[in-house]
């Protein structure tokens, strides 16, 4: 029955958003949410904070100040160890790890740290990184044992992750600021925060999985609890946690960029921080480049460790590795003292390239300025706009060259009723019912929309996907959005986010099969891939804000850039892991290559492709924060105008929205693949 209901209710929406749109001066508090009735958390969060400091303070300091001796003591090893041991050193835990290949990259992205400069920067960075993943690794494994012996731990667990990773850090980067002060110690415990949830999850995760049968049998060998745990299901849990460390280690890198804001150290970070405001676009990339190997070579090793067969690395003759890394350091700290070159990176073998980069960027905007301009005025006026107020607002003479008349809106009409005619004649009636209100929806603009109105989409959009209970939540959370007074800035941040998805989806998914069906595509795509997620944020901005200057078109593409990575990732990976049964039956029975992609493995591949779209949103929601540096109105712009005035309750409510608009995605797009999976008996591994 409520299937059927589906389309009625779906063109019951649409009407509705017609009906407040074109009668807000009757219902106006039901299109604009009056300001009087809004009830801001602000306030009473800021009493709250300034009655926590002057409580506990001091506390907080005095831990700041103890965190501030392992970053001091992991920064003088760092700095008084020749550059060559450090290089030998990494280079043959690789090798350890994964073998010469490995080696040599890790060596070659330690040469350049050397080669271009940025030694000594890129060593305080990496000591950060060495003191925050053990504890953010030690926290996450507590915290992840706890809720793994208490289901009631866990259900406050699992959503407090969901609220740490969608929260954008620069939201709580406020009251860690509030209480440490300004230093170090401050990036260090921002890093902790952001880093140590990924190693609660894989935890959980790791631990949950470790088959019964094992269990069993330690028990019935007599092991005592702690036996059990430590001797039993810890081993048996190894690879999942290990793969949490990798995780850890890759997110705590991402804070690199914040830790410097507010650090003010000399540290790579604060290198890309620096160019990047003098507008060097050579001198931020090629900094950047040194987060993005060293983020790289410290993934790559501790996939390795996580996934190599320990059983085969031990029956490997020759001498213990371990044995031959301590030789290897120790014979290049001998050597340096006699050879000073390999103590100190001597200057004459450093380069610097960012002169003729700046020149080669310059040259571009000079000479295609007039294509420049073409792209960015058309994507602007007949894509984002029409998005943003709709096509009844954005149709004009001067960008269009004719106006929004009522012939030109009964010939839209007629397209939209027309599409969903042909819809419903091939018996797909929630189709057509959505068809409809989309063409509503895109008419009007989003940010038009009756709050009420868009509400009550997204809230039954979250009933079809998941039922009761997410409605109920969704709903909740909304009322939220609206009576705290941030729903026009949540509106603007989905819209700017919106457009990016679309645009993430769909090229991203193209992306992904192409590389799916041709190895080459996918080995090129693997290292700009790497390159793009593991790029600090503000450096991804540059290049755009050269080219395209300050705009809403220069966030999007920005916003692009960094959210297009998981929906190629997850497309390539859900079509090269399909059952291998299916194929060759479909192999068999003569289908073409094109029958066996388009009938075959996109249908099979949907749930791993509804993933990417899930954490594409998450990265394009976290980007908008980055995206309100150029120009942009939404809840970024608000939470850093909560940094900037020091006020802790207008940036922790912008957050909040942020997290709820994520949260809210996720739980749809998520619903929406399990139940994809349930109806292909799938079982997607982890990407």
């Amino acid at each position: 029955m409520e299937h059927r209901l589906q389309p009625a209710i779906w063109l019951g929406l649409a009407l509705l958003t017609l009906l407040l749109t074109f009668g807000a001066q009757t219902v106006g508090a039901l299109v604009k949410f009056p300001d009087d009735w809004v009830l801001s958390p602000a306030v009473p969060m800021n009493i709250f904070m300034d009655w926590f400091v002057s409580v506990f303070g001091p506390i907080f300091k005095a831990i700041g100040w103890l965190l501030e001796w392992p970053i001091v003591a992991a920064r003088w090893v760092l700095t008084i160890l020749p550059w060559s041991a450090t290089v030998v050193a990494f280079v043959l835990i690789a090798w350890i790890g994964s073998g010469w290949r490995l080696a040599a990259f890790v060596g070659v992205a330690l040469l350049y740290m050397g080669a271009i400069g940025y030694w000594q920067e890129s060593m305080n960075t990496l000591a950060i990184v060495l003191i925050s993943v053990p504890m953010a690794v030690a926290l996450g494994f507590a915290v992840g044992v706890w809720g793994f012996y208490s289901e009631r731990a866990r259900q406050v667990i699992m959503p407090t992750l969901d609220l740490l990773q969608t929260i954008p850090a620069f939201a709580y980067l406020l009251p860690i600021l509030i209480l440490f002060g300004f230093g170090t110690t401050v990036g260090l415990v921002a890093s902790i925060l952001y880093a140590f949830s990924p190693m609660v999850r894989n935890t959980i995760l790791g631990l949950r999985a470790v088959p019964e049968a094992i269990t069993e049998a330690g028990l019935m060998s007599g092991a005592t609890p702690s036996q059990l745990f430590w001797k039993v299901r810890l081993p048996a849990a190894q690879n999942q946690m290990l793969l949490g460390v990798n995780q850890t280690t890759m997110a705590s890198l991402s804070m690199v960029i914040i830790a410097s804001i507010i650090g003010g150290t000399n540290d790579i970070g604060w290198e890309v921080l620096s160019t990047m405001r003098k507008a060097q676009f050579g001198e931020s990339v090629l900094a950047g480049f040194v987060i993005a190997l060293m983020a790289m070579a410290l993934d790559r090793i501790t996939y390795a460790f996580a996934t190599r067969d320990k059983f085969a690395a031990e029956k490997a003759k020759g001498p213990n590795p371990w044995v031959v890394l301590a030789v290897g350091m120790a014979a290049m700290i001998v050597l340096s003292l006699i050879i000073p070159a390999l103590r100190v990176w001597p200057e004459a073998l450093t380069f610097n390239p960012a002169a003729a980069m700046n020149a080669g960027l310059e040259s571009l905007v000079v000479n295609g300025r007039e294509w420049i301009e073409a792209i960015k005025n058309s994507s602007f006026f007949f894509v984002m706009l029409p998005i943003k107020i709709g096509l009844e607002n954005a149709i004009s003479p001067f960008t269009w060259g004719f106006a929004m008349s009522p012939l030109v809106a009964g010939v839209y009409a007629v397209i939209v009723l027309g599409l969903a005619v042909w819809a419903f004649v091939r018996e797909r009636r929630t189709l057509a019912a959505i068809i409809v209100l989309v063409g509503v929806i895109l008419f009007v603009g989003l940010t038009n929309m009756p709050w009420l109105a868009l509400s009550a989409i997204v809230t039954y959009g979250a009933y079809v996907a998941a039922g009761r209970t997410l409605a109920i939540g969704t709903a909740l959370a909304l009322a939220f959005l609206v009576i705290s007074g941030i729903w026009p800035q949540a509106v603007l941040s989905l819209y700017l986010c919106g457009v990016a998805v679309l645009c993430c989806f769909v090229f991203g998914t193209g992306l992904g099969i192409l590389a799916s069906e041709n190895d080459i595509v996918s080995a090129l795509l693997r290292p700009i891939l790497d390159t793009l997620q593991t790029m600090p944020l503000f450096v991804i901005l540059i290049p755009f804000v050269m080219v395209f200057k300050i705009g809403e078109f220069t966030a999007l593409l920005a916003v692009i850039a960094y959210a297009i990575v998981p929906a190629i990732r997850y497309t390539e990976h859900g079509l090269r892991n399909l059952p291998k049964d299916v194929i060759e039956a479909a192999t068999t029975v003569g289908a073409t290559r094109l029958q066996l992609l388009t009938r075959v493995k996109l249908p099979l591949a949907l749930p791993a492709i509804m993933l990417g779209l899930n954490q594409t949103i998450i990265y394009g929601i976290g980007m908008l924060v980055i995206a309100a540096l150029v120009g942009t109105n939404g809840l970024g712009q608000q939470i850093y105008i909560g940094l900037g005035d020091g006020d802790f309750g207008v940036g922790m409510t912008a957050g909040i929205g942020m997290a709820i608009i994520a949260i809210i995605a996720d739980r749809i797009t998520q619903a929406i693949s399990r139940r994809r999976q349930e109806e292909l008996g799938l079982k997607l591994e982890g990407v």
